[in-house]
């Protein structure tokens, strides 16, 4: 499926956000380059999850720019960025059709629509539940599956909103392996996290967000080390921030 040009990298410019004259971003400047993941950090409220949705394209930006490599983050009019969201959105549909239904709606022709679905269950361990209704699946096999469709797609750009925040441990770990591995596979991702050991053991960059507001971008190692904004640090240290 892959195309020769990438959509990335994607560059935000300035950007800001008002939703009935409240501010949830201001001045935001970044850039996502190929091949690495960034963890989006900060506490409830800081513009997390509206960061990735307005970078996804779901919301578009009051003031400033989102700008992929590529006009509209398209390649041959296939857009090239998928989300998986902390609650996962299954149709009333099998794990399968789930996935085949995604392919169908970008223009894949039937047969590669089946083997790439395919493709998809045997990637994340879901081949034998692929006839199950997907509500019924567990929260863990869910996402699992939300993931397994995201890549489907075979996305320049895969955002992750919080993706273990509802799972238990064990499945938290399973999501982790399967990110690091999409990530030394050469995927791009960005995500999400209340979990700074998952930022840790995830992150090549961190962006730090507070107030709606990026306080710092910088190499996930250089944060953990020695955030520089003494917001971070009290984050980190566990200390509430109004």
């Amino acid at each position: 499926m892959r195309d020769v040009a990438s959509i990335l990298p994607l560059r935000l410019a300035d950007v800001g956000l008002e939703i009935d004259g409240r501010t949830l971003l201001a001045n935001v400047d970044l850039v996502v380059a190929p091949r690495t993941t960034t963890v989006i950090l900060g506490p409830n409220g800081a513009g997390k999850s509206m960061l990735l949705r307005l970078c996804h394209g779901l919301v578009a930006p009051t003031s400033g720019s989102v700008e992929f490599a590529l006009p509209g983050g398209a390649v041959a009019g296939r857009k090239r960025h998928a989300m998986v969201f902390q609650k996962p959105v299954m149709l009333r549909r099998s794990a399968r059709a789930n996935i085949e239904h995604a392919l169908a709606a970008h223009g894949l022709a039937r047969t590669a629509v089946r083997d790439r679905a395919a493709a998809a269950l045997a990637r994340f361990d879901l081949a034998d539940l692929a006839e199950r209704p997907a509500r019924l699946l567990s929260g863990g096999e869910q996402q699992r599956l939300a993931i397994a469709r995201a890549w489907a797609l075979d996305p320049d750009l895969l955002f992750l909103d919080e993706p273990t925040s509802q799972l238990d441990p064990a499945n938290t770990r399973l999501i982790e392996a399967m990110l690091a591995d999409l990530a030394r596979e050469g995927r791009t991702l960005m995500l999400s996290t209340q979990a700074p050991g998952q930022a840790r053991r995830l992150a090549d960059r961190i962006l730090f967000l507070a107030r709606g507001r990026l306080l710092e971008d910088r190499p996930a190692a250089e944060f953990f080390a020695a955030p520089a904004p003494p917001e971070a640090a009290a984050w980190l240290a566990g200390d509430l921030m109004d």
